[in-house]
This record gives structure tokens, sequence and C-alpha cells, in this order.
């Protein structure tokens, strides 16, 4: 296979998404991509040792997406107990040259190029994406927030942030259960812990509590922050069967709060658009749509005028991640 393509990669949490890629066509096309799962492979360098052995590559160039802040040399992923030198893996890989970016700012560089068959549009006005800003935020393993300035005509930047570790504000007396269950288990209430998939199994067990559905009470819940959760999918996918009740309302409870985070960081950016992405919110987009997200979107008071016309879209691409990796290949060198 040719040495002339460039590697790429997205790694979370829970997958590690690599393929390979010429970054100089006009949108990138991903060539021989594949995911495999963190759990069975020891570091990056070994998950992406495994995926170029089995392709026959040895290219030169990479450009890497991490769920993690990658400022300085040592880099340490949030949700995986992975980490690395920068050198050390360049060298080790045989790279003459690695781009290290944060996920959702890999997002965020993808969203310029998506077309329309990657994106579907939910709410507000001005669909066709051509100026800034743009929030780009979405649930996964943990929860990621990136933002999107400039326009098509003078060109794009993407902003890296940790925004999805900003304090949660509950509203409510189920959300405040849910805030109380968070602080138990880890010190701390962060969008993070209830907007991603332990997020969404959390909600479900405390619900199921309050509603004397599990074997013990909120109160013997809240004293054991240990207690085992189900699993995200099999909520998901009870709640879409429509038959259980309980996963229904941990689902729609999820929506409702994503929506407020969602108005929450279209303020802050004062954002146009708003781009939803990440592994989880493409499985359920009709009950998303049906769901108290835009209620909870436009409560803000004063200002729901304001965030009325802003375009909510979810980015369908299968790997958004993967295509922004490839567009920050075409930017300066001392960028990264």
């Amino acid at each position: 296979m040719t040495n002339t393509l460039a590697l790429i990669a997205d790694i979370g949490g829970t997958n590690a998404r690599f393929a390979l890629c010429d970054p100089d066509e006009p949108v990138p096309r991903l060539l021989q991509s594949q995911s495999l799962r963190t759990a069975g492979f020891a570091s990056l360098q070994h998950a992406a040792e495994h995926y170029l052995a089995g392709l026959g590559a040895r290219p030169r160039r990479a450009a890497i997406a991490l769920a993690c802040p990658v400022d300085g040399d040592e880099i340490r992923l949030t949700n995986r107990a992975w980490s690395f030198n920068r050198h050390e893996l360049r060298a080790s890989l045989g790279l003459e040259e690695l781009r290290l970016i944060n996920d959702f700012g890999a997002v965020a560089r993808a969203v310029p190029v998506l077309s329309p068959s990657g994106r579907v549009a939910l709410y507000g006005q001005g669909h066709d994406i051509a100026r800034g800003p743009v929030s780009v935020l979405g649930p996964g393993t943990g929860f990621g927030v990136g933002l999107l300035v400039g326009d098509a005509a003078r060109g794009w930047q993407a902003v890296e942030t940790e925004g999805g570790h900003v304090s949660f504000a509950p509203i409510g007396e189920e959300e405040r259960a849910l805030a109380d269950w968070a602080v138990a288990r880890h010190g701390r209430v962060s969008w993070e812990r209830l907007l991603s998939g332990n997020g969404l199994a959390a909600i479900d067990a405390v619900l199921r509590q309050r509603d004397g559905e599990g074997t013990a009470g909120v109160t013997d819940l809240l004293a054991t922050p240990d207690s085992p959760l189900r699993d995200p999918a099999d909520i998901v996918a009870a709640a879409l069967d429509g038959h259980d009740v309980a996963s229904r309302r941990a689902l729609a409870r999820f929506c409702a709060i994503l929506g407020s985070v969602a108005g929450d960081l279209a303020l802050v950016h004062g954002a146009r658009a708003v781009v939803i992405a990440g592994g989880i919110v493409p499985r359920f987009i009709p009950f998303l749509r049906a769901s108290a997200f835009r209620e909870r979107f436009l409560a803000k008071g004063r200002f729901a005028a304001y965030l009325e016309p802003v375009s909510i879209q979810v980015a369908t691409h299968p790997n958004p991640g993967l295509l922004g990796a490839a567009m920050a290949l075409r930017e300066p060198v001392g960028d990264h």
C-alpha cells in the first residue's frame, strides 16, 4: 500500500477509529477505516501498530484526535487509562509529522465539509452553515464541546475546549436527585457525568429508584455509589421499543438536559448554529425531536427569542472525527 497516504485516528474512551487519507483531496475520503475497542489494547501505540500491520502501511504523516486536552508533550486520555509522550509516539510509529488535536476540535473541523446527507436539521434557520460561530457538542463515552469560528469565504478555525466539564445546573426535583447521585459517586457534577453513556445509565438508575422499581430506596442508592448500572445501549433500545416506561423516561430526561446545555452553549458562544455529534444522539433523532429538548433549549428567559433562529443539527456522518483529523493535516505546521 502506498506510503503517500496519511494516517488519521479518532481516539475515544471506548473506540479507537483509524483510517488512511489523502488530505489534499477537496473532501478527503476515509480509506481502510477500522474501529477497534480500546479495552483490547494496552496503549495507543499498540492499537495503531495493530491497524497499520493489518494493512502493511507505513505512513509518514498522521493526525490523531484525542478525547482529552492535547497541550504539552505528555498526553493522558480522560476516560481511558492510556498515556503517552508525543515525541516517543511519533518515533515509535516512524512518522515524520504527528499532529494531535482534541476530538471535538476534530469534529468542528469536519462541520464545514459535511454533506447534506451527513447531517439532519432539527430546528432553526439557515441550515447551510456558511458563517460561525458554530457550537459543536455531543455525548459519547464522555461529553465533548468545540467551537467553530470564521466563514466559508475567509476560512474556518476550530477552537478546542474542555467545555464538557462545566458544572451541571439542575432544574427541578428529578435533576436535583441526579446531582445528588453524581456528587455521592464523583464528588462533583459536570455536564459529562450525565450527558454520556454512563450518564444515561445513571439517570436510569436514579429515576428507577425514585419510582420504587429497584431493590433499594434512593437513600440506599446514594449510600452505595458503586452499585452497578444498566448498559446505556440497552436503555436506548428499550426506550425506542416503546414498552419500557422507565427507559423512555430516562432517555427523555437525558434529552431535556441536553437541550438546556445546548442552549447555554449557544448563549456563551453567540452561536448561529449548534451541531450535535457523538456516538449516542444519532441513534434516536426522532425521539430527540419529540422530547423536551427544544423547550429546554429555548428556556432562557428574556433570551428565548434570541435563540429561536439558531440552526440545530445532528451530525450523522459515521466518522466526523476522522474527517476532521484529515482536515487538520491541511493547517500550517506551527498550529500543532
